[in-house]
């Protein structure tokens, strides 16, 4: 299949009875809500949100227990409970849903529904980064125990531009209607959800989707996830499709910034010795903007990092040809071979620092601020990143080559526990 244009059989979003919860029975709708799973930073921001309401969604998506199975019964229990309590229900009828996201600088809208799924080699949905086994098998057992998708991915698609038609158009005419919600998050985001229940809007979203192909901006293993419990079912069903947002970034283009790593176990004296001989390495002074901006700028002449973790910065450049070479898989397009991704991977993590990308040595981290604190706090070291541009990522994904794992963060992200997806209502 051509990959670089309109698809023969394109994406296939339908309608389903959303769980949303009930606003008479929390603290706020913002109270609620959680980043996805894998933005919130533990154990800080972990707290900050059970704290922020006893029926917060991250007692779902990251629950507390001992083991990873009490952790996935613990979630079960949570949202049987919280069903039975009347803190969330089902819609009535399966619909689908326009969602906007907007603050003082970004407008986002788009549509949640559930995408019937299908492998990379047909080129409907296409991934364009590698995932880690132990999470998709923590994330399908968890969906498996909970029989549920609590949080919906972020995928990507480009439309004609222009004047609205197809689901542009009928996403125009929604956002004048009254929202089921409306609520506005600590972040500043002021979110809104409306039902599209026209039998005739919805097959003119369909015909629109059809045409298209989607890019994963965010949520890997959790499309992965899905995929894998697919193939566990013995007949059709619900399982044939997962809970997405789909956003044109032709009308709406998405910010792509950085997923910085922390090395747990390398403190930055190590670490920076080590580069002798194969890296350029000059300390830069703060605070850390300052720091990003001379990033940013050795970033445009070539590969380039920043090491945090010392209380100080250092900038980390003009790799040795020689170790590039060797270190570098000769097999991929150019544009894979100097991702600055490729590059800490194959050569700095797995030949200069010896380091397993295993979570007890890595984290992978959003927030800048955060990853240097953290460094800092555990005498590591925090890599920082500088984004990828989203042309390359989507001419990568379309030539079927994936980028290493947390290359990148498209957003904004949609905020979860708007609305749920329960397998078992479909």
């Amino acid at each position: 299949m051509n990959t670089s244009g309109p698809v023969d059989q394109g994406l296939r979003l339908i309608p389903f009875r959303g769980l949303r919860y009930v606003p008479e029975r929390v603290g706020s709708l913002a109270a609620v809500t959680s980043p996805p799973y894998d933005v919130v930073v533990r154990p800080d921001g972990l707290h900050h949100l059970e704290s922020a309401d006893p029926h917060n969604i991250v007692r779902l998506i990251l629950p507390q227990a001992d083991t990873a199975r009490d952790r996935h019964r613990q979630a079960a229990a949570t949202l049987d409970r919280w069903l039975a309590e009347g803190v969330i229900a089902p819609d009535p009828d399966p619909v689908l849903y326009v969602y906007e996201q907007r603050n003082d600088e970004i407008l986002q809208r788009g549509l949640i529904g559930a995408l019937a799924l299908s492998p990379a080699a047909e080129g409907i949905v296409l991934p364009h980064e590698d995932v880690m086994d132990d999470v998709v098998a923590d994330r399908a057992e968890l969906m498996r125990t909970t029989g549920a998708h609590l949080e919906p991915l972020l995928l990507t698609y480009r439309g004609d531009g222009g004047t609205p038609t197809g689901a542009g158009a009928v996403i125009d005419r929604t956002v004048l209607r009254e929202p089921l919600l409306a609520t506005t998050t600590e972040d500043g985001f002021r979110h809104r959800l409306w039902a599209v229940t026209d039998p005739s809007e919805r097959r003119e979203i369909e015909t629109d989707l059809a045409r298209h192909q989607a890019l994963i901006a965010d949520g890997h293993h959790r499309w992965a996830t899905y995929l894998r419990l697919q193939q566990e079912q013995t007949a059709p069903g619900p399982w044939d499709y997962g809970l997405v947002l789909l956003v044109d970034t032709a009308r709406h283009p998405l910010q792509v910034r950085s997923i910085h790593r922390l090395l747990r176990n390398l403190p930055v004296s190590r670490a920076l010795k080590a580069l002798t001989g194969h890296f350029r390495v000059q300390r830069v002074e703060g605070p850390l903007p300052r720091a990003l901006d001379v990033l940013a700028e050795a970033a445009s002449a070539g590969n380039a990092f920043l090491l945090a973790g010392d209380g100080g910065f250092h900038l980390v450049d003009r790799p040795d040809p020689a170790l590039l070479a060797r270190t570098v898989r000769a097999d991929r397009p150019d544009a894979w071979r100097t991702l600055d991704a490729t590059v800490l991977h194959s050569a700095l993590l797995d030949e200069v620092w010896r380091i397993p990308d295993a979570p007890e040595h890595i984290g992978y981290i959003h927030d800048t601020a955060a990853a240097v604190e953290q460094a800092e706090r555990l005498d590591a070291t925090a890599v920082l990143m500088h984004p990828v541009r989203e042309e390359v990522v989507r001419d990568l994904a379309r030539q079927g080559v994936t980028m290493p794992r947390k290359s990148t963060s498209f957003g904004p992200k949609p905020a979860t526990g708007l609305v749920m997806r329960s397998l078992t209502l479909d």
